[in-house]
């Protein structure tokens, strides 16, 4: 999430002034999105106003005071904030060693010691999909290289965002071609369809993801534990009090032996019950 030094004369570039939003009624917004949404917005409040302006101009609203009204008293609007507040940067083969990890250690162990067929991974935090969709590829990949078709498995990834916005677009499995420059080439033959320099995720692919709404501040209710659990540069915008009762009901919703991939930038809370494997690389033990 980027933030802005300094303050604008933001009618300078919208034509009117809806005037800035006062230190209490940011603190109360703060207060309200980290309560609801985990998110830390503090020393945030120039970024904050430049990313809601226009829009809350757009929708007809007067003043910030105004808006923030409709903001509480609409989950709708909450949701809109969220979706401009958040920074949803991702492209394909992110952060590489994850799927090296998944590909050469998860993968083959979870072959032999899964005997349901059943292998449940999660990535939480999706974003746009390029995440999800690189992981489903790894799998079919390796399930192929294995000589086995992987049909007699469900190893569909569920992948979940708290942007309906980024779900949307994940659905959609729609993307430029900067994109997809860090994708193995044979992957993005493979597995996407290109017209006038856009790429499309296939039917292959797309049939092993499932998008899904979820707020991380939310208990986890699913009904199977995860093997995997894939929550990436998520965590940053998070305290750490926050990032410790999430790591916590991500153990509580791993199972034994199962996985927790963070980002490399990221760290684990001190009272982190996974062990750590390697680098961002988490084990329940």
């Amino acid at each position: 999430m980027d933030s802005y030094e300094g303050g604008y004369n933001f009618s300078e570039f919208f034509g009117r002034s809806l005037g800035s939003m006062s230190e209490k009624e940011f603190s109360q917004l703060a207060e309200f999105i980290k309560s609801n949404y985990g998110l830390n917005l503090e020393g945030r409040k120039a970024m904050v106003e430049s990313r809601l302006y226009n829009y809350v101009i757009d929708r007809g609203f007067e003043s910030f005071s105004e808006y923030l009204k409709t903001v509480y008293d609409s989950s709708g609007e909450a949701a809109n904030i969220i979706n401009r507040l958040t920074t949803n940067y991702t492209y394909f083969y992110r952060e590489r060693e994850h799927f090296e990890h998944f590909t050469n250690v998860f993968l083959p162990e979870m072959k032999r010691t899964i005997s349901d067929g059943e292998l449940c991974v999660w990535s939480a935090g999706c974003s746009f999909g390029n995440e999800a969709y690189t992981f489903a590829a790894c799998m079919e990949e390796f399930f192929g290289s294995s000589g086995l078709s992987g049909d007699d498995w469900d190893r569909r990834i569920l992948a979940t965002d708290i942007s309906r916005n980024a779900l949307v677009a994940a659905r959609r499995g729609v993307y430029s071609k900067t994109a997809m420059q860090d994708m193995p080439k044979r992957w993005v033959d493979k597995y996407f369809t290109e017209q006038n320099g856009v790429y499309k995720v296939g039917e292959r692919l797309r049939s092993q993801v499932v998008f899904r709404y979820h707020n991380l501040m939310e208990p986890i209710t699913f009904k199977r534990k995860f093997h995997l659990i894939i929550c990436r540069n998520v965590m940053i915008y998070f305290d750490n009090q926050t990032k410790s009762q999430l790591i916590k009901r991500f153990y509580d919703a791993t199972e034994k032996g199962g996985y927790l991939y963070i980002g490399h930038a990221e760290a684990v809370p001190n009272d982190c019950p996974y062990v750590r494997e390697r680098a961002a690389v988490y084990r329940k033990l």
